[in-house]
């Protein structure tokens, strides 16, 4: 098996650059941590300062920690907050070692709280970062104080065939050059892309310079997600192309025990971004009713 990487010398240095300018737009960091695990060295940015139970951030695909700028400032509000940028995908992570399956995914992670010393997290994710905090809480529940996901890939229902195919045109060199930015406005629901935008920039810009060499995630068995027995919050936006939302949302509200579901009906999958007031306050509420009850 392979491991991740820039497709060239030429390709880092295209990617570094934009990825600095990206991070520039995010409050200045009160640490920087290279975190060394059996997959690589994951690079973890802190900020603010501690207070409560710490958030640990989970990006999309190519979003590394860039793309919680519309974000970040809010959930400062709770205290101490870590953005990561995942092992096998474009960012300052390192990947060395091939990841196999969703127990190599969670083996990584888990080293990452432990060496931080974070024995207990509020975990959020967005799309495929949606799908890696749910596999940790399926395999290591004692870590995480509670789990966020805001659309996430492969978690309560599967993919969509448009977007198998349009992903797939999307990663082949000689059309990648148009299908990338046509992929990325229909998935932010047919809304032209900015590309001045920061995060549009990076997510573009890991997705041309980048390989990926990660297994493809599984869908959760209704039985690994009715094991979940912490609080959950579950955004769906209502027009998702990743997956069916209202059969996302009504196999989540029949499986978590402790989930507080909701359909947004007029968000896309770009919800973390588009309607990153909203989230915030909902996520910031959730997370102060999980404070209260422990």
């Amino acid at each position: 098996m392979k491991v991740g990487g820039f497709a060239s010398p030429e390709a880092r240095a295209e990617y570094e650059a934009v990825y600095e300018r990206g991070m520039a737009a995010l409050p200045a960091p009160t640490g920087i941590h290279d975190l060394r695990t059996a997959f690589g060295v994951a690079r973890v940015y802190r900020f603010g300062q501690p207070g409560g139970t710490p958030i640990v951030l989970l990006p999309g695909r190519a979003g590394t920690a860039v793309m919680w700028e519309p974000n970040l400032a809010a959930l400062l509000a709770h205290g101490e907050v870590f953005a990561v940028d995942l092992i096998g995908e474009a960012g300052r992570s390192e990947q060395t070692a091939p990841i196999r399956d969703g127990a190599d995914q969670a083996a990584w992670l888990s080293t990452v709280l432990a060496e931080l010393a974070l024995p207990s997290v509020h975990l959020i994710g967005y799309s495929f970062g949606g799908w890696l905090a749910t596999n940790l809480a399926v395999r290591v529940p004692e870590r995480l104080k509670s789990l966020t996901v805001i659309d996430p890939v492969l978690t309560f229902g599967g993919l969509t065939v448009g977007l198998v195919v349009r992903a797939t045109l999307a990663a082949i060199p000689g059309i990648s050059r148009w299908a990338r930015p046509s992929f990325l406005d229909w998935i932010s629901g047919g809304a032209e892309v900015d590309a001045t935008d920061p995060v549009a920039r990076v997510i573009d810009e890991g997705m041309r310079t980048y390989r990926i060499a990660l297994p493809s995630p599984r869908l959760f068995t209704d039985e690994q997600l009715r094991s979940l027995r912490l609080p959950v919050l579950a955004l769906i936006a209502g027009r998702s192309v990743i997956h069916h939302p209202e059969r996302a949302a009504a196999r989540a509200r029949e499986f978590l025990s402790r989930g507080q579901v909701e359909l947004w009906p007029s968000a896309t999958h770009a919800i973390a971004g588009e309607s990153a007031a909203e989230v915030n306050a909902r996520v910031l509420k959730f997370l102060a009713e999980c404070e209260t009850d422990s």
